[in-house]
């Protein structure tokens, strides 16, 4: 991208990044957790279901299963039973007790505080480990999830098609003056906005509060854009 265009591109950054903040200064983390165990198994069990479904079966499985230890010496099929209504419960189940397992015996119980060690546990990935550091333990984290990716391309952040990818985009559009921004509240509230309106399909232009800034919304909103942005 030549440099004008970043510039550009960077300054839509900053004016989004200011307006989310105005649009959604309370968003969150969607998955109910208490503690970064918490946090880190209902992500894992994220994966190929939403947020919603996860903590419909989350409050049996911790009230069940409290720690590491008692995950880590848990039936899988006890717990297979337990998130059943997830869909791939065996796979689940078994994969539950095998991530407790490697956080007892690899970390003494805790749950790893950096991302090379979140992801040698299984089920773990970049994203999931992203999410855990950033709610959990203070680490500015990009979360590049559907929603997160979809709107990236959609705003004209990034034309990537691999998550890393975006990530590495958005890092270089949402620091400033080399700090980085709360990277971790601002995917909180683009996923927000992409649950609430800009859907993957039929996305509410007319009532999105970034409609000026997206070079991706028809009419008079995508004209204003290009005007004040370039």
């Amino acid at each position: 991208m030549p440099d004008s265009a970043a510039s550009a591109t960077t300054r839509r950054a900053r004016a989004i990044e200011e307006r989310l903040a105005r649009t959604y200064p309370d968003a969150h983390c969607a998955l109910r957790h208490r503690n970064a165990f918490e946090l880190l198994v209902a992500t894992v069990l994220s994966a190929q279901t939403t947020d919603a479904r996860v903590n419909t079966v989350t409050p049996e499985l911790f009230a069940t299963y409290p720690d590491p230890e008692a995950l880590a010496a848990a039936d899988p099929d006890d717990v297979s039973a337990i998130v059943r209504p997830l869909g791939f419960q065996r796979r689940r189940g078994t994969q539950l007790v095998a991530l407790a397992d490697g956080i007892v015996h690899r970390f003494g119980g805790e749950v790893p505080q950096n991302r090379r060690d979140l992801v040698s546990l299984p089920g773990v990935g970049r994203k999931t480990a992203h999410v855990v550091l950033g709610n959990c333990f203070g680490v500015p984290s990009l979360t590049v999830d559907t929603h997160v990716g979809r709107l990236a391309a959609r705003l004209g952040i990034s034309d990537k098609t691999t998550p890393r990818a975006i990530e590495d985009d958005l890092a270089a559009h949402f620091t400033r003056d080399g700090e980085q921004t709360n990277w971790t509240v601002l995917c909180h509230r683009l996923i927000t906005l992409g649950r609430e309106i800009c859907h993957a399909r039929g996305p509410e232009c007319d009532v999105c509060p970034l409609a000026q800034l997206c070079p991706s919304a028809p009419g008079e909103a995508n004209a204003a854009s290009a005007t004040s942005l370039s």
